[in-house]
């Protein structure tokens, strides 16, 4: 048939000028390559930044305690000789309790201690009180033992359940189970240990502030009778105390549609207080989650475009040499058109090849591209280990990558169109030959 024949033709000249025509094709190969690794880099950031902020709770608001910038002059900090008291009291906590009968939970958290402390081992103290709720309103689980329970509430139980770097750092040959932890001048027993969160560091770490797996979780009961509301902090050269009854508060709304409703009420019954919001901080992942999506919408529109210039130039590449071809094929355009073949067979001849050229660069883009952001992600992480180069990166280095099926057929149908695109006018050149001056032509 004509069509078959046609196609015969075209993939047999692009055979015979094999060298020419892969390097014809370079341009899509590099631009469709470029597209799927860029955008699989922004889609892993993406995917990361998201996966954070839902470990936060999608529902959760967090109220925060936080140190109001020169405490001693601002309204939201009274000092009294070396202690500075500040952050969410335990009257607030009940007008937010008050406020709020419907939330699905509402859970308090009261940073306690200055220094954990085991045989010869001690760490800056993350030990928290809270009650038998905060798995509910965060991504921890407990990986051995038990969690906190309301019998250890009520009793004010002197025991402690310890984050899976707490358990490596204290606990190297041991099990942690059963054992005694020292926080500050307090004895505790361990009586869980919490699964790794995946936390430390990144974006997680900076909305957080500290990284969940060193934390050790008591019962806020415990806490209070235990260690009081000054937390006292010794650094070197350095003393801080500050007097903070509650360091933090997560209401979690009944649902999605909620979250931005109870947030904004939060906001308005907090500045109220004698102390209005200089004290306090409120963080809503729901809100970070929205942003995130739409800087990475933008992040991905933005490296699309980039890249895509590459393709544009591998269509500009592809039309110079189909233009030079059409000037070196003079002479067989004559003896076509003398024989009988139409301006149309010329033209879907030249047009098989382009389409030809630009969709087998596609293909072999895609395969680039694919390989590329696969061993991107699988290096990177491998890059701090490095001889020479090793000292450059942090121990913690990655850059995550996701393979989006979008990215390889927007990129792949755009290489192709490119290529038929700009393989027209050469096409059209070819076919307005004159078959009595194209069969002079030497």
């Amino acid at each position: 048939m004509y069509i078959f024949e046609i196609i015969r033709l075209g993939l047999n000249d692009l055979r015979l000028h094999l060298l020419r025509s892969v390097l014809t094709a370079l341009g899509i190969i590099l631009g469709v390559a470029a597209v799927i690794t860029m955008v699989s880099i922004g889609e892993g950031s993406k995917q990361e930044a998201l996966a954070t902020i839902e470990r936060l709770g999608a529902r959760n608001t967090i109220l925060r305690s936080q140190k109001p910038p020169e405490a001693s002059q601002q309204q939201g900090g009274q000092q009294s000789g070396w202690l500075t008291r500040f952050g969410i009291t335990r009257e607030d906590l009940a007008a937010i309790r008050t406020n709020f009968p419907d939330a699905a939970w509402i859970v308090p958290v009261k940073a306690v201690g200055g220094e954990i402390l085991r045989e010869d081992r001690r760490q800056i103290s993350q030990a928290f009180g809270t009650t038998p709720d905060f798995p509910a309103v965060s991504s921890v689980r407990v990986e051995r033992g038990r969690y906190l329970t309301w019998a250890d509430m009520e009793s004010r139980a002197p025991v402690v359940v310890i984050g899976s770097e707490v358990a490596k750092e204290m606990f190297p040959f041991d099990d942690p189970i059963g054992q005694t932890l020292r926080i500050d001048e307090q004895t505790l027993r361990v009586i869980g240990v919490l699964a790794p969160v995946g936390l430390s560091g990144g974006a997680g770490g900076a909305l957080i502030g500290r990284d969940l797996n060193l934390d050790l979780h008591l019962p806020i009961t415990s806490a209070e009778a235990m260690f009081g509301d000054v937390i006292t902090r010794r650094t070197a050269g350095s003393f801080e105390a500050n007097e903070v009854q509650i360091s933090e508060v997560y209401l979690t709304s009944p649902d999605r549609e909620r979250v931005l409703v109870d947030a904004q009420r939060l906001r308005r019954l907090m500045s109220i207080r004698p102390t209005r919001m200089t004290d306090l901080g409120v963080i809503v992942p729901y809100e970070l989650l929205d942003k995130a999506r739409r800087d990475a919408l933008t992040w991905n529109l933005v490296l699309g475009a980039i890249a895509g210039i590459s393709l544009l130039v591998g269509g500009i590449g592809i039309m110079n040499i189909m233009l030079a071809t059409v000037t070196e094929r003079t002479r067989e355009i004559g003896i076509r058109r003398a024989l009988g073949a139409t301006r149309g067979h010329i033209t879907g001849q030249f047009l098989v090849e382009t389409g030809v050229l630009s969709a087998l660069g596609g293909l072999v883009g895609v395969a680039l591209g694919v390989g590329l952001s696969v061993g991107i992600g699988a290096v990177v992480p491998l890059l701090p280990d490095a001889p020479l180069i090793g000292g450059f990166f942090d121990k913690d280095t990655a850059l995550p990558t996701s393979i989006t099926m979008w990215s390889i057929l927007l990129s792949f149908g755009v290489a192709t169109l490119i290529g038929l695109v700009f393989g027209i006018y050469p096409a059209m050149q070819a076919a307005k030959q004159d078959p009595i001056v194209a069969l002079r032509h030497d």
